[in-house]
């Protein structure tokens, strides 16, 4: 495989000519993808062991514990992502059921979150097909456009608080649910009743052997936080200044991958626990990559390694980004886009 000495070089490739490259990276291992899965499996389920062990003795303690797994709970998602794009096991038919499985234990109902997210790789960036998979978000235009009481429910929608604290835990407790967006289909009202009754028969069991305290304690503690660090690390994958958004007529699929998704630089430790998932340009340009591949990606490729690279000070102040600047093709803040009106 080629390094990328010559930068110059690497800067002529257009976002089309990666995608021949990062082909070579495709073929998951499955000796290290079944590494990775018992890895995950054994933590989770260790971390859980251990939380309900000193359920009687410390509540406190299993709270905490609670927390930390939630970590691993978010590496599962991870897990249950690959499969849904195929890129996990060489085997498409054990691929999809490890991920209904897996989807289970996430609260994501696997055939619908597959078909929801396919739609949110082949729109993102393209201002003609938001509403599907995405962060909601309205143009400087469009929110101008909106009447007063429009705005609130806009701004409440964008508040950190709603976006990272309630909405998440609506998201995967609640919205999940149901097979919103699909719901004329009949397989994907199978996917979701069936993942709910398996939820369902789980919490059952939780409560005979353990009362409400597991669900309080263990359960929804660890739910709620990798839900709120999961719809995180989706918003800064593609919500920062310099993103890439088109008009219909111009988005063009793969410009959008290279330029709308981010480069998350964390600590290996968080990395690990993310997946990768932060190595998102790659993924969104080649979605086939497994994720234990993706900095194999980056070491072999200088300039994929230092494009759109966002560190965790400059993910914070994404956060107060709400609109898209058509005008000057970036994200403003709600004062911003005010102060350009004035």
């Amino acid at each position: 495989m080629t390094h990328e000495n010559d930068a110059s070089t690497a800067h002529t490739k257009n976002a089309r000519d990666w995608v021949k490259i990062l082909s070579e990276y495709r073929e998951p291992d499955t000796a290290r993808s079944s590494f990775e899965l018992a890895v995950t499996v054994g933590g989770f389920v260790l971390l859980w062991a251990l939380a309900w062990f000193f359920m009687a003795t410390s509540p406190l303690l299993t709270f905490v514990i609670s927390l930390c797994n939630a970590a691993f709970l978010l590496r599962l998602f991870i897990i249950q992502h690959d499969c849904g794009h195929s890129a996990f096991l060489k085997n498409r038919v054990l691929s999809d059921w490890l991920g209904r499985a897996l989807g289970i234990v996430t609260l994501t109902p696997y055939d619908v979150w597959r078909s929801s997210h396919a739609l949110h790789h082949s729109s993102s960036g393209n201002l003609g097909r938001r509403g599907m998979g995405d962060v909601h978000t309205l143009t400087v235009e469009e929110y101008q456009a909106k009447t007063p009481v429009q705005r609130l429910l806009y701004r409440l929608y964008r508040h950190p608080l709603v976006l990272f604290g309630l909405g998440p835990g609506y998201l995967f407790i609640l919205q999940n649910r149901l097979p919103l967006g699909f719901t004329g289909h009949a397989k994907y009202w199978v996917s979701s009743m069936g993942t709910n009754a398996v939820i369902f028969i789980a919490l059952a069991v939780m409560f005979y052997f353990g009362g409400v305290m597991p669900i309080l304690l263990i359960f929804l503690p660890s739910t709620l936080l990798a839900a709120s660090a999961g719809v995180w690390l989706f918003y800064v994958q593609h919500q920062f200044e310099d993103t890439h958004w088109e008009a219909e007529q111009d988005w063009d699929l793969h410009d959008a991958a290279l330029h709308g998704s981010s480069h998350y630089v964390l600590p290996s430790v968080l990395q690990w626990l993310s997946g990768n998932i932060g190595i998102h340009h790659v993924h969104h340009l080649y979605s086939r990559i497994p994720f234990y591949r993706l900095p194999e990606v980056l070491r072999d490729h200088d300039i994929l390694a230092s494009s759109n690279r966002m560190t965790i000070r400059q993910s914070l102040q994404s956060a107060r980004l709400h609109l898209w600047d058509e005008n000057h093709k970036k994200l403003v803040s709600f004062g911003q886009a005010k102060a350009q009106a004035a």
